[in-house]
């Protein structure tokens, strides 16, 4: 706008920047995402209880970060590391090996279930908060 006042100039100017500021890069969290699929497209029965429950419980952690929209590049890598380490000490359950888990076992999906309804609840109290 060529009429446009110098006090109308430095308050765009003003928006302008703040509006840089308030900008924070969101991390990529496709990759995360892949590995949580991965390690819950895996069979526990086929690992030994000890080593499963570490996935699990990483598997856990990392949904966390997942479905936290405030979270850091480095809470991610931070997640996509540990639950990748998780998943490289798997050991295969041996032949008449009885720890493993048992089939048919739905808790983690309770498990899943709460941190959604958890995360949808932070979300909404973050957003309260904004406004």
């Amino acid at each position: 706008n060529e009429k446009a006042t110098q006090a109308e100039v430095d308050e765009a100017c003003d928006a302008l920047t703040r509006a840089y500021l308030n900008l924070r890069l969101k991390p990529n969290k496709d990759l995360l995402a892949d590995l949580i699929n991965k390690a819950n497209g895996l069979n526990s029965a086929s690992y030994t209880a000890k080593t499963w429950a570490v996935v699990a419980d990483e598997v856990i952690n990392a949904q966390v970060v997942l479905n936290n929209p405030e979270a850091s590049e480095a809470e991610v890598k931070a997640a996509h590391a540990a639950l990748t380490k998780a998943l490289k000490g798997l050991e295969p359950v041996k032949a008449g090996d009885t720890t493993s888990i048992k089939t048919g076992d739905n808790g983690l999906m309770t498990v899943f279930a709460g941190l959604s309804v958890l995360s949808l609840a932070g979300y909404y109290v973050s957003k309260k908060k904004e406004n």
